[in-house]
């Protein structure tokens, strides 16, 4: 059976990467882009950086700095109308996954009509926006190289899968130097989504050879580097694996399709506000010890390439050792509980029944090697708790 695999036209690779924009641009066939991005990328001087590059002043890029994170359809409303405004021919998205998100709806929206649930998952797109030139600033979405994009309906609490081609940004600009300035929290957080997308990519229902060979070289240098990365930012070395590796699980999850622990972190980012990398955190040791007895050789195999077990263990003991590295690296990384996050144990229990059919009707857990029943999910989240 043959695979089809959607990458984006460009990919800017290595230190110094985001210095390309124009010539990238340009090499697509565009004149007047916006750039699409947040606050602290202003802050930071990352926006400066990038218009200090345009010598032309006709094509110096207007700048929209009011993404948030998580994005919502309100959010998304607020950007497409600053897009719409100008006869604009591409976005520039800068910053972590959320922009980058923004950017991707945005483009179809503008160009294509229509509202967010329109583009809902089971819906395809087929048909691209705007080109999308992603620049990302954290190691971790991967969204700088998939076609999905996630919003949240903020009347519902639903947080929206978006998923086809025409979601997939144009050009990809993977500079890790951009992600030196990164706090341990955002670190780790992005870190583990990361991982999460690779081991998921892995034992995913629809993985494949292509896919397999992206998430299995993101496990060999993310494993490795996520502590280091955490504990001392300013490494280059490991920053530069980090994002190598962000983005080739990023490569991997597009093709294969994300699994359970994805499927259940977006209702809890969408009903307490808990950023995306940090509820698959959460997640990513109960939901791995549920599945592992669906997928054991598989599992196996990624505590292995994670340089975690060797070819000596058995497939089972292998097994065993993953699900222990994954409990100690969320105690390395301070991964809180929802208890320790701070939500109310009586709001969490009142809408995880509703946080599971919200997960079923996404798709993801239906990736999984053990596709869980409702009444599952909610045990999972139950355990969530006191874990």
């Amino acid at each position: 059976m043959s695979t089809q695999i959607v990458l984006p036209r460009i990919l800017q690779i290595g230190a110094d990467a985001a210095s390309k924009v124009v010539e990238v641009i340009n090499s697509l066939g565009c004149y007047r882009p916006i750039i699409l991005t947040d606050k602290t990328m202003v802050e930071l001087g990352y926006v400066q950086a990038l218009l200090a590059q345009f010598n032309d002043s006709e094509q110096l890029p207007d700048v929209f700095d009011n993404t948030i994170p998580e994005p919502t359809v309100a959010s998304i409303i607020l950007a497409l109308e600053k897009v719409k405004s100008e006869p604009y021919d591409c976005i520039i998205a800068l910053g972590g996954g959320s922009p980058i998100d923004s950017a991707k709806a945005v483009a179809v929206l503008a160009t294509l009509g229509g509202e967010m649930k329109d583009y809902k998952f089971p819906h395809i797109q087929t048909q691209p926006g705007l080109p999308v030139i992603a620049i990302p600033t954290t190691a971790g979405t991967g969204s700088e190289v998939t076609k999905f994009t996630i919003i949240t309906d903020q009347e519902t609490d639903e947080k929206m899968l978006c998923a086809g081609p025409g979601f997939m940004p144009a050009a990809a600009l993977i500079d890790y130097t951009l992600t030196l300035s990164l706090p341990p929290r955002t670190t780790a957080d992005t870190g583990i989504d990361a991982l999460t997308h690779a081991i998921e990519a892995y034992v995913s229902k629809k993985a494949n050879l292509y896919s397999d060979s992206q998430a299995l070289a993101a496990m060999k240098l993310l494993a490795p580097n996520l502590r280091e990365a955490y504990r001392n930012g300013k490494n280059k070395v490991s920053r530069e694996a980090m994002m190598l590796g962000a983005t080739l699980a990023g490569l991997a999850f597009s093709n294969a399709s994300v699994a359970l622990v994805h499927g259940m972190s977006r209702p809890i980012g969408a009903f307490f506000h808990v950023p995306h990398g940090l509820s698959n955190a959460m997640l990513l040791p109960s939901v791995t010890a549920f599945s592992i007895a669906g997928a054991c050789p598989r599992y196996a195999m990624c505590a292995r390439t994670m340089g975690i077990a060797t070819n000596v263990d058995s497939d089972e003991h292998a097994c065993g050792l993953l699900i222990k590295e994954l409990q100690q690296l969320n105690d390395d990384l301070n991964v809180p509980t929802p208890k320790d996050f701070g939500i109310e144990k009586e709001s969490f229990f009142e809408v995880c029944e509703t946080m599971a059919k919200q997960a079923l009707a996404s798709g993801s857990p239906g990736n999984n090697p053990i596709v869980p029943s409702i009444e599952e999910m909610v045990a999972i989240y139950h355990g969530l708790w006191s874990v």
